[in-house]
């Protein structure tokens, strides 16, 4: 009891205060995600996301030997084809001539050292945004998607990919990915499952840079309700029965519990997505000059390591 016990005396110093830290965080944790484009010699400011940019290949390559050199060596990959590409079952996401199978080859060839992780998902392929295929009255259909996904799944591991994660939340995607890796030689491919995908108001900037946002309906019947946390649990259970090796949170802040509860009940690794919404939030305030950037930035991505996470995909990884 006070006055015997002064709880800030571990606190005076910034040496003690690190000395005592239960938590830590490093560049070796983060998974910087990045938006990948035909062509070449791009390097596009996306507006709703100051900071990140729309990459061409060989744009990106030169990035990335920065970005690695300080300390980041895992990408995450999305691709964003040219709109005339686009079709009504996303058949694009499985050519060798995309931009993601395209950078996976010239990053795996000159940095052959960087840990490569890919979005499988058909919503930036498909022509009406969804992440599935769609049917004629509206629905995305689930069993008739998971063949395209674990196609696509199979062209970046076969571009050079070092894990995959699917983002789709079809049901049994985790399993048919699997399958169709292990069949054809790619059995120590990855699976980063974003196993608890929300439906959230925070994904705005990644859909406006992706070009993914749907033409019709939402994603409510496919991506998390806000409301649960124990379907959260089941999720993962489910991906872990079928083979998922990592399992992501998305997005990370608003579910910090969702985080905490599956440190506590899994043995797999776990990721958050410090997401588009989550980032651009940080951004504006800052220039606005109402919170310190850096200082917000290093508290958000504590706040999801204290929480559980051992890796963090965020779009502050080059600036971290």
């Amino acid at each position: 009891m006070f006055p015997e016990t002064r709880m800030r005396r571990l606190r005076q110093t910034e040496t003690l205060r690190e000395l005592v830290a239960e938590t830590s965080l490093e560049r070796r944790q983060l998974v910087w995600p990045v938006f990948v484009v035909s062509g070449s010699k791009r390097r596009e400011e996306i507006p709703s996301l100051p900071g990140v940019f729309h990459f061409s290949p060989d744009m990106l390559l030169e990035e990335a030997k920065k970005v690695a050199d300080r300390g980041v060596k895992t990408l995450l990959l999305f691709g964003v084809p040219l709109q005339e590409k686009k079709d009504e079952l996303g058949t694009f996401a499985l050519s060798e001539e995309g931009p993601v199978q395209q950078a996976l080859m010239l990053l795996k060839k000159h940095l052959p050292h960087l840990t490569l992780f890919t979005d499988v998902c058909l919503c930036a392929y498909t022509s009406h945004g969804h992440c599935g295929v769609l049917s004629e009255d509206g629905q995305v259909l689930n069993d008739e998607s998971l063949e395209l996904l674990a196609s696509m799944a199979l062209s970046h591991a076969e571009a050079g990919a070092t894990g995959v994660s699917p983002s789709d939340m079809m049901d049994g995607r985790i399993a048919a990915i699997r399958n169709k890796l292990d069949a054809n030689g790619f059995v120590d491919t990855l699976v980063m499952s974003y196993a608890a995908k929300y439906a959230s108001s925070f994904y705005g900037p990644f859909r406006d840079a992706a070009h993914s946002t749907p033409s019709c309906g939402d994603r409510k019947t496919y991506q998390m309700n806000p409301a649960n946390s124990r379907e959260a649990l089941r999720e993962m259970q489910l991906d872990v029965q079928e083979g998922a090796d990592i399992l992501m949170v998305k997005p990370g802040l608003p579910y910090l519990d969702i985080i905490a509860k599956a440190r506590k009940t899994f043995d797999l690794p776990i990721a958050a997505y410090h997401v588009s919404g989550e980032y651009a939030m940080v951004k504006a305030a800052a220039e606005k000059k109402w919170i310190d950037e850096r200082a917000a930035m290093l508290e958000s991505l504590m706040s999801l390591k204290r929480a559980g996470a051992d890796i963090i995909i965020t779009y502050y990884a080059p600036y971290f």
